[in-house]
């Protein structure tokens, strides 16, 4: 069996007071899910709006992932299935070196 489905995502960033806040909207043509991220410029750090806009939106698809898999578990119980085994090391990045 083949399928072809295209789910949409976007990404509204807002900047207001030295504070950056980003919602992320999956639609799947069925369900929405959202997922919310912010970001702050430290005080003593030079003010990169770009810099705050890129981590406020990775955080936000990362809480969004997060519902998402939680969904995808869900749904698996319910239908007697084993769900996906939870992640213990770092979220990203270069896993650790096994000894």
């Amino acid at each position: 069996m083949s399928r072809t489905l295209e789910w949409t995502v976007g990404v509204e960033v807002v900047e207001d007071n030295g504070r950056t806040k980003a919602e992320a909207r999956l639609s799947t043509g069925t369900t929405t899910l959202t997922g919310h991220g912010s970001a702050r410029c430290n005080p003593a750090d030079v003010d990169v709006p770009a810099i705050g806009d890129e981590l406020a939106a990775s955080r936000a698809m990362k809480d969004l992932a997060g519902k998402l898999m939680r969904e995808a578990n869900r749904d698996m119980e319910a239908v007697g299935a084993g769900t996906v085994p939870q992640r213990t090391g770092p979220g990203y990045g270069w896993p650790e070196a096994v000894s």
